[in-house]
Order: structure tokens, then sequence, then C-alpha cells
């Protein structure tokens, strides 16, 4: 579905990896856009940049927000050590954010949240909105209170919860196997059996668009996923094919590879590798009409081949 609205669109954490692919998607749609950001970056010329110390100054932030405008709600403490502390800092962030949107007058408040509040595991069904929240660390559960706040809030507003985003340059989890893959190691996940739903970051700003104005995204949550699940040895051979290397995967079993990792400390990391995480974005198809435009392998596969070298 085409825009079809004109009024602004507030992006926070607009430097940030699906921040600047958002803000790069609806600019070159033609909507106003203003990013608003705690660090230095450059986004696309036209695109009004607002930088700010923190998500804590309700004033500065409403002075930030157009009245009319959509704020998409994307700041967030994400990928450090999962200390409490931190995380408390982004639902603050969430609420202050809601309060100055509130306050400026915008008629929805669109939160990105984390499949992580569903929990960080499934076993032959996948997750959907109906079943109960089971965060099963600091980070999720920070979000699932994020959630609470935005619903109890004033403003029309959209809870998304996407799995793990595949995209060029990705952090997190993504970031580290495609940098594993580029590295020419063998990597011992041939003989894994799982299902993990991703999302494309294509796919992602896509449904980011549709729920800045759809009518029946109004007050709703949907989880977000790319229309196919891919193993662990399938998520390395696309990400290989974008590369254009070979993927060079041999056998271990998979209780071994997960007692080797909780041993050097890397249990969540061998969960993420092993286990299956998967997501009915049916909700979101049948209310918005959405559907990936890229299939789970073609995204990963343009993730590889679009992204840097890094260390």
């Amino acid at each position: 579905m085409a825009l079809q609205r004109h009024d602004a669109v507030v992006v926070t954490g607009a430097s940030g990896f699906i921040g600047r692919a958002l803000v790069r998607h609806l600019h070159a749609a033609g909507r106003p856009v203003v990013a608003v950001s705690r660090h230095a970056w450059t986004p696309p010329a036209g695109v009004r940049a607002v930088a700010v110390a923190g998500y804590d100054d309700v004033a500065t932030l409403a002075a930030a927000v157009p009245a009319g405008s959509v704020v998409v709600h994307l700041a967030s403490i994400a990928h450090r050590g999962g200390e409490a502390a931190e995380f408390t800092a982004s639902t603050r962030a969430a609420q202050d954010m809601l309060a100055a949107a509130a306050a400026a007058g915008a008629r929805r408040f669109v939160f990105v949240s984390s499949i992580g509040v569903n929990g960080n595991v499934t076993h032959g069904k996948p997750f959907t909105e109906a079943d109960p929240p089971e965060p099963a660390e600091p980070y999720a559960r920070s979000k699932l209170r994020a959630e609470e706040i935005v619903r109890a809030g004033p403003l029309e507003h959209v809870i998304l919860r996407p799995p793990l985003v595949a995209g060029p340059d990705a952090p997190g989890n993504f970031g580290r196997l495609l940098r594993a893959v580029r590295s020419g190691l063998p990597l011992p996940f041939a003989s894994i059996r799982n299902a993990r739903t991703f999302i494309a970051i294509d796919n992602l700003v896509d449904l980011l668009a549709l729920c800045l104005d759809h009518p029946a995204a109004a007050n709703q949550l949907l989880l977000a996923g790319d229309a196919e699940d891919l193993s662990t040895p399938e998520l390395v051979r696309c990400i290989a094919e974008g590369l254009g290397r070979p993927a060079r995967l041999f056998p271990l079993p998979s209780g071994l590879l997960r007692a080797l990792a909780a041993g050097a400390g890397k249990a969540r990391l061998a969960e993420s590798l092993c286990g299956s995480l998967q997501v009915d974005a049916g909700k979101a198809k049948r209310l918005l009409g959405w559907q990936p435009r890229l299939t789970a392998a073609e995204g990963v596969r343009r993730a590889a081949a679009e992204s840097q070298p890094g260390p």
C-alpha cells in the first residue's frame, strides 16, 4: 500500500540500524521526516535532524514533534551485557517520548518492541499475538513494561514485535554470524535442525510504513517476520551465497555445541544457533494487507552482499 498521508513522521533512534533504513525509506517516499538521535550522523538531504542528549527531557522532545505527526519510537539500549539497570533507562525513554508526543499533539505512536517479549524459544508452534508474554531477559522485560506504558497512554498506538533483523551491517547475532562466515573458518552447524524466523530490513520498513497510517493498525499488537523460516545451516549458506564464498560447515552434535558454548559463557548465543524461534506474522498480513517483498533467503543474501567488511 502506498503512503497516502503527508504529515510528518518522527523517528527516534534515527541513527541506528533500523532507524537509518526507515528514514531513507520514508524520505524516498516523499514523507516529511524528523530524525531524532543521541548520536551524530548525516541524514539524507531534506530530513530534519534533531540531536538530543537523552530521552528524558520531555519539553525538548515535544518541541521536535510536529502536531498531527506519527512518532516511531526505535530508541533503545540493545546488544549490551544485559544489566537490568541499563534497560530500565529504555523503559523510561519510551515513557518520556510518549509523554512528549502527547504534549505535542501527535496522532499515533508506533512502538518497536521485540519478539523476545514472547520468549526465546518455540517448540513446534510459532509465536502469535495471543500467546502470554514470557520474556526471559532484562531487555525483553523492559520492552514488555514499555508496551504496557504505551497501551495505557493517551495516544493511538501500534506495537510491533520483530524477530532478528537481517540487513547490511546489522548488529547483534546476525552481524557476528556474518563476520564468522566472511572469515572463512569452518562452522560446526551442519547437523543443526532448527527453524528460525527472521525479517529482512526492507520487509520491516515496509511494515512500519503501513503502521503509520493504516486505520486497521490502530491500537494493535502485531508480530513481524518473513514468510519462510530458515535453519542455522540454511542461514549460513545464504550468507555465504551473498558474500560469494563457500559455506564451510561441519557437523557437531547440538548438545556438545551447547555444552562447549556454556563453558565459554556463550549459552545464549548457542540457544540462538541451535534452538527454534518461529513467528506467525499472519495478523499483520490479514489486517494490513502486508506481504514481505523479499523472501527470507533473498533478504539474507542481500544483507550479506551489501555489508561492509569489518574487524
